[in-house]
Formats: C-alpha cells, structure tokens, sequence
C-alpha cells in the first residue's frame, strides 16, 4: 500500500507543481498546454493572481512530490513532507476553489467554462490527496 499511495503522490503531486512550475517558467506554453488561462480570457486582476500563485506554488508544492519519492523508497522521512506538503496542497485546492466560486458568484471572467470544470476537478482531487496525506502521516508518526 505504501508504494501504492507514494505512486499516487508522485503522479498528483508532479502535475500540480509542474504545472505550477511551467506556468511560472514558460507562461506561453503552459497557456498553448491549457495549463493555466489565457490572459484574454480573464479578468486582469486575476491572471496577475494566478501568475504570483504559479511562482509561490513553483517553490513549495515539491513537497509532497518528495513525501511520495521517500514513501516509494521506504524512507522514514515521508510523513514530515506528507504533513508539509499535504497542508500546502490543502491550502492550494482550498483557495483555488474558493477563490474560483467566488470570483464567477461576482460575474469576474474566469476563464473557458472547459478549463474551469477541469481546474475544479483537479482541485478536488489534489484536496483529498491532501487530506489523506495528512491522516497517514499523522498515523504513521504516532506509530513509530
């Protein structure tokens, strides 16, 4: 099970900060990657918000990509970056979906109807992997 769920970080986790990374690095082919919005597509206010998230996410989602390369390897480190990583996957999902539902409720461009139900979905997953993430390793430390 244990390489399982650190195969299942490494696959989330990898696509949520490479895209994040992309975004930041190469904003033109993360837009041609439908990786994040076009800026003709949303409200100025918010591209220069999702450009500062990409920058800030670049440098800290790595987190839990290393929780699921320790937990793969058998390495009993893997919770101390689950825990980190997981509250900032938690926070990431949390204020993407909170900051999305809120800014359509006010009528703010977005995005393509498309690209936002995929953002939500991902989102949610990213979440629960999260979620998840933090409860095993917070059984996992209070085991050893």
């Amino acid at each position: 099970m244990e390489v399982a769920w650190g195969l299942v970080l490494i696959v989330a986790s990898v696509i949520a900060w490479g895209g994040q990374t992309m975004a930041w690095l190469a904003p033109s082919v993360a837009t041609r990657w439908g990786l994040t919005e076009a800026r003709e597509d949303v409200e100025p206010v918010y591209h220069a918000d999702i450009r500062g998230e990409a920058r800030f996410d670049a440098l800290t989602l790595w987190t839990l990509v290393a929780a699921g390369l320790l937990l793969v390897v058998g390495n009993g480190a893997w919770p101390y970056f689950g825990l980190v990583g997981g509250g900032m996957y938690a926070y990431f999902a949390g204020r993407g979906l909170s900051t999305r539902l809120e800014m359509q409720r006010l009528g703010f461009r977005i995005g393509r109807a498309a690209n936002i139900r995929v953002a939500y979905a991902f989102l949610t997953v990213w979440g629960v992997v999260a979620v998840v993430t933090i409860v095993l390793s917070a059984i996992e430390l209070r085991s050893s």
